[in-house]
C-alpha cells in the first residue's frame, strides 16, 4: 500500500507496516522479536538506540536489515580514538576551479547510520553526534546542513571493555530514546544463524518492503494515539520517583517522559489500537529510563542495576484502571 508522506496512517494500516517490517528483519535476525520490536518502535519515534552489548551478536546486521528493509540509504561509523568530529560532519574544501567552498558531507549523512563502538571516540567527536540526533542537522565552518529523512542513529558500545573507552557523557546518553541489549542466542537459534549463512549472508538477498513515504506518515500518525490523562500522569510519576528512589544519584529528566510516552504511543499503534494502555507504559520503562538513571556512589557498591531500580519503580506506582482510563476526547 503506497502512501502520501503528508498522509496520516490509520492504526491499522501501521500495525500492518508493521508487521511487514518486522517478518523481514527477522529473516536476518533470528530469535530476537522483543529487541527487533523496540528498533522499529525507536524508528517510528524519530528515535536513536544505543545498543550496549559484546561484539559479535548481531548489532551492525540489525542497522543493515533494517536500512535494507526500508530502502534508505546506510553508513557505518567506527570511532576510535583518533577520530576527529570532522570524520562524522564532514569537511568544506576550497574549489579552485569555483574559488568557492564546497562541503564535502561526512558519514552523518545517510538515513541509518551505525555509530559502532561510540564510547572509543574522544568527548569532543562524541559532541559532533549531539546537533545531529538533536537537531537533526550539522554546522560547517558557520553552515548548517540538514541531515535526510528519515534520520536514525544506531550506536554501539561494548559494556566489558572499558581500556581505552571515554564513557558517554549523561547529555549525550539522555538523546536516546532507547538502550537495549540483542544478547546472545538460544541453542535453536544459533543453530537457524548456521543454516541461513551457510552458503551466502540473508542481509544481500533482502529486499525492501516499506516506502519512505509509508514510513512517514507512520510517523506521523502515531503522534494522534490518544492517551487518557490519567496515564500521563502515571508516566510522568514513574519518572519522577527516579529522581527520588534513595539509591539513585540523578533520576531521569523530562526527556525520558517524552521518550516513555511517544514509545507507548508508537506500541499501541503497532497493536492496532489508537490509544495507549498501561501495559504499554509497563513494557518500555526499562529501555526508555534505565540509561537515564546515575546511580549513587553508595548503591553502585551494592551492585544495584539502573535496570532493577525502574523495575522497582514501576512496581512502586498504583496502575491507573477503569474509570480512569474512560475519559472524553
Amino acid at each position: 500500500m503506497m502512501m502520501d508522506a503528508a498522509t496520516t496512517a490509520k492504526p491499522v494500516a501501521v500495525k500492518e507496516l508493521f508487521a511487514r517490517l518486522l517478518s523481514n528483519v527477522e529473516k536476518v535476525i533470528v530469535g530476537k522479536t522483543r529487541e527487533v520490536e523496540l528498533t522499529l518502535i525507536g524508528l517510528l519515534c524519530h528515535g536513536h538506540l544505543l545498543i550496549e552489548d559484546v561484539p559479535g551478536v548481531g548489532k551492525t546486521t540489525l542497522a543493515k536489515t533494517l536500512a535494507r528493509s526500508l530502502g534508505t540509504s546506510f553508513n557505518r561509523l567506527q570511532f576510535t580514538p583518533d577520530m576527529l568530529p570532522s570524520d562524522v560532519t564532514g569537511v568544506s574544501i576550497f574549489n579552485q576551479q569555483t574559488r568557492e567552498f564546497e562541503y564535502r558531507p561526512g558519514p552523518i549523512m545517510a538515513q541509518v547510520v551505525l555509530a559502532d563502538e561510540i564510547n572509543r571516540a574522544t568527548p569532543k567527536t562524541q559532541a559532533a553526534l549531539l546537533e545531529a540526533m538533536e537537531e537533526r542537522q550539522v554546522t560547517v565552518d558557520g553552515v548548517t546542513h540538514m541531515l535526510p529523512e528519515p534520520f536514525m542513529v544506531l550506536a554501539t558500545q561494548n559494556p566489558i571493555e572499558y581500556e581505552g573507552t571515554f564513557p558517554l557523557p549523561e547529555a549525550q546518553l539522555d538523546r536516546f530514546l532507547f538502550r537495549l541489549s540483542l544478547g546472545y542466542p538460544g541453542v535453536a537459534d544459533e543453530i537457524a544463524v548456521l543454516d541461513r549463512q551457510q552458503f551466502s549472508h540473508p542481509v544481500e538477498s533482502l529486499g525492501q518492503v516499506v516506502t519512505v513515504a509509508e514510513l512517514k506518515a507512520a510517523q506521523q500518525s502515531i503522534k494522534s494515539v490518544h492517551a487518557a490523562p490519567a496515564l500521563k500522569a502515571y508516566i510522568v510519576e514513574i519518572v519522577r520517583r527516579t529522581r527520588d528512589h534513595g539509591d539513585v544519584y540523578l533520576g531521569a529528566s523530562p526527556r525520558g517522559s517524552l521518550a516513555l510516552y511517544r514509545g507507548a504511543q508508537a506500541r499501541a499503534a503497532l497493536d492496532g489500537r489508537d490509544y495507549i494502555l498501561p501495559d504499554d507504559i509497563k513494557a518500555l520503562a526499562e529501555a526508555a529510563l534505565a540509561h537515564r538513571v546515575i546511580i549513587s556512589p553508595a548503591a553502585r557498591i551494592r551492585n544495584i542495576e539502573p535496570r532493577a531500580i525502574v523495575a522497582d519503580v514501576v512496581k512502586s506506582v498504583a496502575v491507573p484502571g477503569g474509570s480512569q482510563l474512560r475519559d472524553t476526547r
